[in-house]
């Protein structure tokens, strides 16, 4: 297996198994005929608290959760990918924020599903390439609004019957997170130009300075390793020969 293969079949290995855990709560549902809309967020109540941690794994019904399903595999994958070093920070971040928000500002009803984490994650990658100005993060930025470009919509209250408020704050957290770790995770991918500018900077040789006094001077030489040596040196004098002779 190639490098490339096995690094997207490892990045693809934690959205899966976040999405099956969202299947298998959803078929003891089914299964079990319990409704477990109380595990979601309710607003401003210490039993709504534990939603927080809960509620991206319970959905309503089956189209619920394929269409929460589905996105979050891919913009999933692009974090692992991507972001591998910070990915589980981003994560998670999103995942409190937009939960805890959504706890302390949302409607008092049950709030349910993981399409705030989903817009939390489609944010960060937009506004990440955007900062970071690489061009492999701004490919995918622009895939994904190409994407799930439609998602604005469910930040603004049209439609009551779903949580845009968890759309909103989780569009919030994922800004957040990106500005909050504009400085870890990917480096901006350097061209074999920019490294040929780099390596002549360091090998370069510093002209030799001239001495300020007469019959005297100093010269600086400079390796690529950061050792500097300098040294002086003075003329010899007719005296100097005189006695060199006798």
């Amino acid at each position: 297996m190639s490098e490339d293969k096995y690094a997207g079949l490892k990045a693809f290995t934690n959205p899966f198994i976040f999405g099956c855990a969202m299947w298998l709560v959803y078929l003891v549902q089914v299964v079990t005929r319990v409704d477990f809309h109380e595990l979601g967020i309710l607003p401003r109540t210490a039993e709504g608290l534990v939603g927080i941690l809960t509620s991206p794994f319970v959905h309503s019904d089956l189209n619920h959760i394929t269409s929460n399903t589905i996105p979050f595999l891919v913009v999933g994958t692009v974090l692992f990918y991507f972001y591998n070093t910070i990915a589980w920070r981003v994560l998670s971040m999103i995942y409190l924020f937009t939960g805890f928000w959504v706890w302390m500002a949302a409607r008092p009803n049950y709030h349910i599903g993981a399409s705030g984490l989903i817009y939390g994650l489609v944010c960060f990658m937009f506004f990440s390439g955007m900062i970071r100005k690489d061009r492999r993060l701004l490919a995918i930025s622009l895939l994904v609004t190409f994407l799930y470009g439609s998602l604005v919509w469910g930040i603004l209250p049209v439609d009551q019957s779903v949580s845009w408020e968890s759309h909103l704050f989780g569009s919030a957290a994922g800004i957040f997170a990106a500005f909050y770790f504009r400085k870890e995770g990917p480096e901006k991918e350097k061209y074999s130009w920019e490294l040929e500018e780099e390596t002549e900077e360091e090998t370069a040789v510093a002209p030799d300075e001239q001495g300020q006094d007469r019959g005297q001077g100093s010269s600086t030489t400079h390796h690529g390793g950061g050792i500097i040596i300098q040294y002086d040196f003075k003329e010899k004098s007719p005296e100097d020969e005189k006695k060199e002779e006798s």
